[in-house]
């Protein structure tokens, strides 16, 4: 774990303030080696970085060969890192993905026979959402984010959101203002449950938090912003949207708070009305000491009321309400920008009419209010809203909820959305593209093909694109796993019927049902419509392609097919059961209890898969006992109960890992089927309320339990994925 001591962190943050007075236009040559240097090192000598100029706020990149040297130029460190990517998808044939990487170079680099010119028509490419951080980025260390950034600057993105290390600076801010450590201790949240804090979801939950943590992120927060902002990156940090700790009525009993209630499991928290004198106080104290901590780029994330409806549905109020908030950034920052999630208003479309809406975004100036169009591949908001009444706004796809594991997307929906918003004069103000999935490290095709928007004003061609993505995914023409992918495209890429992707019934909590509320498991598919593409990459395997991006993918589609036959499984016992057939229903229980180790032995053989490196890199930042503990405890809970034992969130991040499977699904599948044994066995119906109530027990003690798991592989991919291929291929 790299962690800055105080003097080199106190020189960052000088370097950090330094250079948030950096334009876009600029570019920091030595950075943007470094980046190459890190990306491709046995090669990074044979190119040279120049320095493009544009006064222009769109970024730009030229790439060229002279002298046996590949000439990468751009406007900033994210347009040079674009200029590496293109080069290393399009002349060398590899690829970087979350998920498989192929960086197989040529021994002799190809050269440019004349000079390629690239202009972005988006000024700003947005990234991440304040769920990404939990369920992918709680347990990261500075190593995984300097991947994770030169990912994002190779990609294009140059607006990220940069969240980390907040509750340091709220900590700084309470304290000054006279609240001890003990009255926050039940304030702040474990470091699982941060985005939902933030968000004034909940308080406390997953605590109490460690001061270790807060310091150690904080340093953590000024290496984040320094290497974006050196990248030419503007990152987003957040503002104050009036949430404040409990201990805020005994200290401020005049205060006027209102008790919200994210209905979902946990207890009120306190929201400080925006008309009190203190909430434009403790905007401003929050953004300064933020900005001394870590700079600023004038970008404010705040959402107001989260997935927690309003008070009234009164335009003036709301008016009000949105206009004091910008106010409180104003205050601190005469330059600040209000980036809003327009998450809103689409999980709550019921209250966000058409006057609800306009009246919360007009009360805040055009040019300094920034909408993320949140879901704009399920649902475009712009369209019902008259693109966001002027505001400029960025289309964004979310794609993923949860961190669950299934092949899902929208292809086609991708390939043409953004550049049909950009050419329709109805989209006004569009300015940008973006990614917000709630988690990553899943479904790489799909990021890489919305991220191929950066550069171009027109539709992907999707057949030419998946040639070309084959190709520099696994290092070869081979025609038949293009066929492979258009039958992914057709099936699990189709993106129709299903808002996200379908879970497999072994991942809820046992049931009779085909579906509970957090697996959800209708797909958008014939489940034997897909066994041609598994058919063609067992095939492919036999030939002996074996590239890091093949090897994931052969066993993703592999575990999909098996997840997908699950419910057939479930489908035979339960009618076995229902006939009480013992013979036959003890038969098909275990088949199907077989099946979830067969994908636990299938899913060891990739780490991308594996609970244990989720563990493992909790418990690493504890410093004590007690602090692994805690950090091992949320890292389990966030994934399984969510909350406690009779949590509504149950299952909703739930996750198709090695370790889980054979840990925690089977187990608990596995005392199911010894109730229905026994209600057989006595000639009796199945005491359930009984087994559910049992079960959130041995939940709740699997969640505060201790214990290793692998973090390293086991078995070779191909051939488990062979071995599950002869085991299940003819019965399929």
């Amino acid at each position: 774990m790299t962690k800055l001591s105080q003097p080199i962190g106190f020189l960052v943050v000088i370097f950090v303030l330094l250079s948030c007075h950096l334009t876009n236009a600029q570019l920091n040559k030595q950075e943007a080696q470094a980046l190459i240097g890190r990306v491709i090192p046995q090669k990074a000598q044979f190119f040279v970085v120049e320095a493009l100029e544009s006064t222009a706020p769109k970024d730009l990149f030229e790439i060229e060969s002279k002298n046996q040297k590949i000439i990468l130029r751009g406007n900033n460190g994210v347009a040079v890192a674009s200029a590496l990517y293109y080069y290393l998808t399009e002349y060398c044939h590899c690829q970087i993905t979350w998920n498989g990487v192929n960086l197989d170079l040529p021994v002799k680099l190809p050269q440019i026979p004349t000079k390629i010119a690239k202009k972005t028509p988006y000024q700003y490419r947005y990234y991440l959402n304040y769920c990404t951080f939990n369920y992918s980025m709680s347990w990261w260390n500075w190593e995984r984010w300097q991947k994770e950034i030169d990912w994002m600057a190779m990609h294009g993105i140059n607006m990220p959101l940069a969240i980390t290390g907040e509750e340091y600076t709220w900590r700084e801010v309470y304290n000054e203002m006279g609240f001890s450590d003990n009255d926050l201790k039940d304030f702040f949240s474990g470091p699982a449950y941060f985005s939902w804090f933030w968000m004034g979801n909940l308080d406390g939950w997953g605590g109490p938090l460690p001061i270790s943590w807060m310091k150690s992120h904080k340093d953590l927060q000024v290496k984040i912003v320094q290497r974006e902002r050196a990248l030419g990156m503007k990152p987003v940090l957040p503002a104050f949207t009036g949430h404040v700790p409990a201990a805020f009525k005994k200290k401020y009993p005049n205060a006027k708070l209102k008790a919200t209630n994210w209905t979902n499991g946990f207890g009120d928290t306190y929201i400080l009305d925006s008309e009190d004198p203190l909430f434009a106080e403790l905007g401003k104290k929050f953004i300064n000491k933020q900005t001394k901590l870590f700079g600023s780029d004038h970008l404010y994330s705040a959402d107001t009321f989260n997935e927690n409806e309003p008070p009234t549905d009164e335009p003036a109020y709301l008016s009000k309400l949105s206009a004091r908030i910008y106010e409180g950034m104003r205050q601190a920052d005469p330059d600040a920008v209000w980036v809003m999630q327009g998450w809103l208003f689409y999980s709550d479309r019921k209250f966000w009419k058409a006057p609800q809406i306009e009246a919360l975004l007009s009360a805040v100036p055009n040019d300094k209010m920034l909408l993320l169009d949140l879901a704009t591949e399920i649902e475009p908001v712009w369209k019902r809203t008259d693109a966001f009444y002027g505001k400029p706004w960025i289309w964004n796809m979310l794609n993923n909820f949860g961190g669950n594991v299934n092949l899902f997307g929208r292809m086609d929906g991708v390939a043409s959305g953004p550049a049909l918003a950009l050419n329709d004069p109805n989209s006004k103000n569009l300015q940008g593209i973006g990614l917000t999935m709630e988690a990553i490290e899943q479904n790489p095709v799909i990021y890489e093909l919305m991220m191929q928007h950066t550069w171009q004003t027109t539709p992907v061609d999707l057949n030419e694109w998946l040639v070309k993505y084959a190709k520099n995914r696994y290092k070869t023409d081979d025609k038949s796993l293009v066929e492979a992918w258009q039958v992914l495209r057709q099936t699990v890429y189709n993106g129709k019927d299903i808002r996200d992707g379908a879970e497999s019934i072994i991942t809820g909590r046992p049931t009779f049902d085909s579906t509970t509320v957090w697996t959800k498991t209708k797909l958008n598919y014939k489940p034997k419509d897909l066994i041609p593409a598994w058919d063609l990459f067992i095939e492919a395997s036999k030939k002996g392609i074996d590239s890091d991006g093949f090897q994931y993918d052969l066993v993703d589609i592999t575990r999909q097919v098996l997840a997908n036959h699950a419910l057939i499984l479930q489908k035979k016992w339960k009618n076995a059961y229902k006939a009480k057939d013992e013979v036959q229903f003890k038969k098909d229980a275990q088949a199907f209890i077989d099946l979830i180790a067969d994908m636990d032995e299938l899913l060891t053989t990739r780490k991308d898969f594996m609970l244990g490196p989720w563990i493992s890199s909790a418990r690493s930042w504890g410093r004590t006992p007690t602090e692994k503990a805690l950090y091992e405890q949320n890292a389990r809970d966030l994934i399984t109960l969510w909350g406690d034992a009779n949590n509504p969130l149950h299952e909703y991040s739930n996750r198709q890992w090695s370790g889980l499977l054979n840990d925690f699904y089977k187990p608990r599948w596995q005392q199911f089927f010894v109730e229905l044994n026994k209600s057989l066995a006595e000639n009796r119906e199945p005491n359930l309320k009984t087994f559910d109530a049992n079960i959130r027990t041995w939940e709740w003690n699997w969640v505060k339990t201790q214990k290793n798991f692998p973090i390293t592989t086991k078995g070779n991919s191909h051939q488990v994925a062979l071995k599950m291929y002869k085991k299940y291929r003819n019965e399929l």
